[in-house]
């Protein structure tokens, strides 16, 4: 696991760890996944992730699972899967911290850009993306589930690396 430092009574980016992703970490991961959504990704997902070699980090302060994120790889563009951070943990800088990491990984890997899909219904995540350099390039119709059985179009959005 990589440190950014110590102190978790510090700022974000001095206390986070980042490490891979393991199969006991995942009653942690989804007791996150189904606070933050309301249509969670099973374990059966994540299983699938790991099992498929996906770059799957978890991010910690001290022993706490605090985040996630699953990164595909293809030929030279890089995938954005799924990125949470635990509610208690939002709105302190943690995401865009995440972001870094995943931007570092893809650049590392040699990926020329990152792609990812976000709700409308989530423009919160929307403007950090939009901040971070993400641009809109389409919109997938009905790409998520929704409530009543219904579907949700996706905002597609990718950043140069």
């Amino acid at each position: 696991m990589s440190v950014l430092g110590q102190p978790s009574d510090a700022s974000p980016s001095q206390a986070l760890q980042f490490g891979p992703m393991r199969a006991v970490d995942l009653e942690q991961v989804l007791d996150i996944e189904n606070d933050v959504y309301s249509h969670p990704w099973t374990r059966g997902n994540f299983l699938d992730a790991l099992a498929s070699g996906y770059r799957c980090c978890v991010v910690r302060v001290g022993q706490d699972l605090i985040g996630y994120f699953l990164l595909m790889l293809a030929v030279d563009e890089a995938h954005l899967l799924n990125i949470s951070v635990r509610r208690d943990w939002q709105g302190r800088g943690v995401g865009r911290l995440m972001l870094n990491h995943v931007a570092a990984l893809a650049r590392k890997e040699g990926m020329s850009s990152i792609l990812l899909e976000v709700r409308p219904s989530n423009p919160r995540a929307a403007r950090i993306y939009r901040r971070y350099g993400f641009i809109q390039i389409g919109l997938r119709k009905n790409y998520y589930p929704a409530a009543d059985n219904g579907r949700e179009d996706a905002i597609v959005m990718r950043l140069v690396l």
